[in-house]
């Protein structure tokens, strides 16, 4: 009996143990990740980019139903180069 209470108080601890780490990622890790990608979806879509700004470009971008959007994202610019300062 005393094996099966051990065998169980362990099966309890990793239950919990991956729900623990279920509910981090779930909490913190995983709105960066979706906040990654829309950026980066953004950024693809992308429209009248102002890169002036060296390394980061100013741009709209459009949306889902086709239209332009009037708020502007930051993007990496991509024909800066660093070895150019």
């Amino acid at each position: 009996m005393k094996e099966a209470t051990g065998e169980l108080n362990m099966t309890v601890v990793t239950v919990v143990a991956i729900a623990a780490i279920g509910a981090f990622f779930y909490a913190f890790v995983w709105p960066a990740i979706q906040a990654s990608i829309k950026q980066s979806t953004r950024c693809s879509n992308a429209v009248g980019c102002d890169c002036s700004a060296g390394d980061t470009c100013q741009c709209s971008y459009y949306l889902d139903d086709g239209t332009i959007s009037t708020e502007k994202i930051t993007c990496p610019n991509p024909s800066y180069n660093e070895n150019d300062k």
